[in-house]
């Protein structure tokens, strides 16, 4: 991933709003429902094209597809396996279960939406069956994209977070399963990293399954099989190297209180055993706010770029570009070095399909105040005026 040599770069974390033609098509193919591949692969054109040239509009320098030829940032994995069936019982945030009103207004706000709590399971062992749907996302991609953007990302779910929404019923442990999903998305990894690409991987695992999966544990437990999931991780991107990959840790894309949230500064050392070259973090959920301070307990390694939110993704309200500049610069403060901070946005804004939090207009409206807050970030930061 690409420093910030001589002005804050700019990027978002994966998943943009996806249009209702394409939703419609995305969760009949999940639901293995008849549909019309020619008619997908038109509205894939189309979708991608245009968040394509919405990013650029926008002022992002690394961009992606959107996720628009997925259903959900890890929920499409089934369809590409074998081994998985039936209906996996995910437990839910704790928040979820204090908060039934939280639950109740979800259900009128979301009434339709692709599969989330209940994903098929593992019943058997689980292989990739193959990768041609990869490899024409990445053709598709790159096609349209054509040196739009000064770099190019694509994102893949970690095994951990496959692990725990799609939940296992075959493996004799929870460690085994690991080991066979990472066994087996390294498939996608390395073909993201061989097309070129910078590969995203998305791992809410390693903060938000500290209420959902592992909320029994106490906090140091909790360390320890955060450091086993990125121990998978590392085994499925090992070959990659470490500088064309970066990893998205957050705590849950959704509007709710957050207060179970494990504190940053509890897993950070376990995060920077990852092999990669740059840390997607949110901080402007603002629950998550003021752990810049994290940084000062456990420097930042001097190998790896940090990625800080610095656009909330639950909500409409349009951040003012002062403010985008100011957590930019907290960032830098917190790093000490203003060419390891690239800016972004704390989460995706279309992590599933039918389920967007922000309207379109809003979304980019949001992306283009991240490229001007990033540009009065960096006259301040560099001393001179931005091009």
């Amino acid at each position: 991933m690409q420093f910030s040599r001589d002005r804050i770069l700019t990027t978002h974390v994966g998943s943009l709003p996806r249009n209702d033609a394409l939703s419609d098509l995305l969760v009949k193919r999940e639901a293995g429902e008849p549909y019309d591949r020619a008619e997908m692969d038109a509205e894939m054109d189309r979708a991608v094209s245009h968040v394509v040239e919405k990013q650029i509009a926008a002022g992002i320098d690394i961009g992606n597809d959107g996720e628009q030829q997925r259903v959900g940032f890890q929920t499409y994995v089934p369809q590409r396996m074998s081994g998985f069936g039936g209906v996996s019982k995910r437990r839910r945030g704790r928040e979820f279960e204090d908060f039934p009103e939280l639950v109740a207004s979800l259900a009128r706000r979301f009434p339709h939406v692709s599969k989330q709590q209940n994903a098929p399971e593992a019943q058997a062992e689980i292989k990739y069956l193959d990768i041609k749907p990869l490899e024409n996302e990445i053709a598709r991609f790159k096609r349209i994209a054509n040196g739009k953007f000064t770099e190019l990302f694509m994102t893949a779910p970690s095994p951990g977070i496959i692990s725990s929404t799609m939940l296992n019923a075959y493996y004799e442990s929870h460690d085994k399963y690991l080991d066979a999903i990472a066994r087996e998305m390294k498939n996608e990894y390395q073909a993201i990293a061989k097309a070129g690409l910078t590969l995203q991987i998305d791992a809410p695992d390693l903060a938000m399954d500290r209420t959902m999966m592992y909320r029994d544990l106490s906090d140091s437990d909790f360390v320890k099989r955060v450091e086993k999931h990125i121990a998978s991780i590392n085994d499925g991107i090992a070959g990659i190297p470490r500088e064309q990959v970066r990893l998205h840790v957050c705590y849950g894309n959704w509007e709710g209180p957050h207060i179970y949230d494990v504190a940053l500064a509890k897993i950070l050392p376990a995060i920077y055993q990852a092999k990669v070259g740059a840390l997607s973090i949110e901080f402007s959920n603002p629950r998550h706010a003021h752990e810049y301070a994290a940084f000062k307990q456990h420097p930042l390694p001097k190998d790896m770029i940090l990625v800080p939110g610095v656009i909330e993704t639950t909500n409409n309200i349009v951040e003012h570009p002062e403010v985008v500049a100011r957590r930019i610069e907290d960032a830098v403060a917190a790093v000490g070095d203003r060419e390891r901070v690239v800016a972004s946005t704390d989460c995706g804004f279309g992590t599933f399909t039918n389920r967007e939090w922000v309207i379109e207009p809003a979304v980019w409206l949001k992306l283009r105040a991240l490229r001007e807050g990033a540009d009065l970030a960096s006259q301040r930061l560099w001393g001179r005026k931005v091009a």
